[in-house]
């Protein structure tokens, strides 16, 4: 188990970019995959992105890559994501997740969520 805290969230005009953050504690951070979903109101909740447990490797969803990127730091117990470009259509609350799976990118597979933090574009 682990506790992950999401932060970065808000307000952004269209073509302009942020950053989110999550905050991860409670168990060894590097033994996780490390994702990012969102979820729009009266939409599921969908995959943006996940990393590996050293970020070497990472894989999008092809709404958003090009656009976003997922990082981490391991000193830090932090994983990122980058976003640029933003489109209305990217307004949702966005959820960081870990998962034991290289790769994952089914929401079934990921254990920890976190509280999730909105991000709103603007047009």
């Amino acid at each position: 188990q682990v506790q992950l805290v999401e932060s970065g969230g808000g307000l952004v005009q269209a073509g302009g970019s942020l950053r989110l953050s999550c905050v991860a504690s409670g168990r060894t951070f590097t033994n996780y995959n490390m994702g990012w979903f969102r979820q729009a109101p009266g939409k599921e909740r969908e995959f943006v992105a996940v990393t590996t447990s050293s970020g070497g490797a990472s894989r999008y969803a092809d709404s958003v890559r090009g656009r976003f990127t997922i990082s981490r730091d391991n000193a830090k117990n932090t994983v990122y994501l980058q976003m640029s470009s933003l489109k209305p259509e990217d307004t949702a609350v966005y959820y960081c997740a870990a998962s034991p799976h290289t790769l994952p990118n089914i929401r079934g597979l990921f254990g920890d969520w976190g509280q999730g933090t909105q991000v709103t574009v603007s047009s």
